[in-house]
């Protein structure tokens, strides 16, 4: 299936009907009065968060969502049937923008089986049965019903995932996807194998588990349309933790250890461009396939001369750290080397920041929650007293 993670549609929730102005005639019953029924309520238009949805193919085609109107009221008291409600279902992640409205955004599923309310239904009329009183007893007022709302929109998918995968193209990121969960992403010799977002969920413990999602390759230039550009760096949004996937051993030997980290370097500055809140999230460095180079020592020696280089090119942004205290793993994402000791660590990390999150969560539920006491309100303590 194609992945699909934007898409503009019109949405029209249905008008109300109108009310009738109608009066009461049967044999024997003389002047038997006001008997307009009101008109039914116009059809709303609601989403539903579904994860058993990926993407927004379904809204690539499909571009007008139009509910039906109420049905005008009738005699003898008849009220007009309601026009049925339509459910737009979505991927979870999935995010409303008005373009009417300067791209606000109006709702935000990131849950299982959240619902919003899109586009109301218009009210329905009033028939002349509500304009009866004792000084109007045949009344022949009636209203209208109202027209429901509508709205041009644009949906943007954002996956969810608390792990996000970096770095150049061909750096072994859908590797490393394929290695650690059941993912199994394109995988080649060469540039830009992975040409739209991929999940996987990696099983640490029974209970214990976090989702990565590998996003295509980045290059120099990427914020201004370089590559695949920016535009799937979206999905690393609500992720937690980005990994930063680094080859120390490309297939052009001549390349330095000095020009990989300009490379690296260059990312993380594309990164910037894009998003200031998503370069600030924690990042840590993961030297890829490390099996290609075969002697231990060169390989620490290559690492140990990156962190340098890197520390030393890249000091403004990384205050109070040395080469030393950059966190870093060496791993090889085929021969399945390293891999444990990087994903325990990142549980434990993901774990960590969730039980603050949680912590937070309720700290600011227990302040709203708490009433707001002045010192004149406090409860009185006669030790206070001199």
């Amino acid at each position: 299936m194609k992945f699909i993670d934007e898409a503009k549609i019109y949405i029209k929730a249905g008008d109300g009907g109108n009310g009738v102005a109608s009066f009461r005639r049967e044999k024997f019953i003389p002047k038997g009065g006001p008997d307009g029924g009101d008109g039914g309520k116009g059809g709303s238009i609601f989403a539903v968060a579904d994860r058993n949805i990926n993407t927004l193919i379904d809204f690539r085609y499909t571009r007008k969502f139009l509910a039906k109107r109420g049905e005008n009221g009738r005699g003898s008291d008849c009220y007009g049937a309601g026009g049925d409600d339509i459910i737009l279902r979505v991927p979870v992640g999935t995010i409303f923008y008005n373009i009417d409205n300067n791209d606000s955004v109006i709702a935000d599923l990131n849950e299982h089986n959240q619902q919003v309310l899109l586009a109301k239904g218009g009210k329905g009329g009033w028939g002349n049965i509500h304009f009866k009183s004792s000084v109007n007893r045949a009344p022949r007022q009636f209203t209208m019903g109202e027209p429901g709302e509508e709205f041009n929109l644009r949906l943007e998918l954002r996956v969810l995932a608390d792990v996000g995968l970096l770095g150049l193209p061909n750096a072994g990121k859908s590797t490393l996807i394929r290695s650690i969960s059941a993912a199994k992403p394109k995988v080649a010799d060469y540039p830009f194998t992975t040409l739209h977002p991929n999940l996987g969920v990696v099983r640490v413990e029974e209970n214990k588990s976090f989702v990565v999602a590998d996003v295509p390759g980045l290059i120099a230039g990427a914020a201004d349309g370089a590559g695949l550009g920016v535009r799937f760096l979206k999905h690393l949004q609500r992720t937690n933790l980005l990994l930063h996937l680094v080859d120390l051993s490309p297939l052009d030997e001549t390349i330095s250890i000095e020009k990989i980290v300009d490379d690296a370097i260059s990312i993380e500055n594309e990164l910037q461009k894009h998003d200031e809140n998503l370069y600030k999230k924690p990042r840590w460095l993961v030297f890829s396939k490390t099996d290609l180079i075969y002697d231990e020592n060169i390989r620490k020696q290559k690492i140990h001369e990156f962190l340098n280089i890197y520390f030393e090119k890249n000091s403004q942004n990384l205050v109070e750290k040395s080469a030393e205290k950059i966190k870093y793993f060496d791993i090889s994402a085929i021969n399945k080397v390293g891999l444990q000791k990087l994903i325990y660590e990142v549980a434990d990390f993901i774990l960590q920041l969730k039980n603050q999150q949680n912590q937070q969560n309720q700290q600011n539920q227990k302040k709203e929650n708490s009433p707001n006491i002045t010192d004149d309100e406090q409860e009185y303590n006669p030790l206070n007293d001199n």
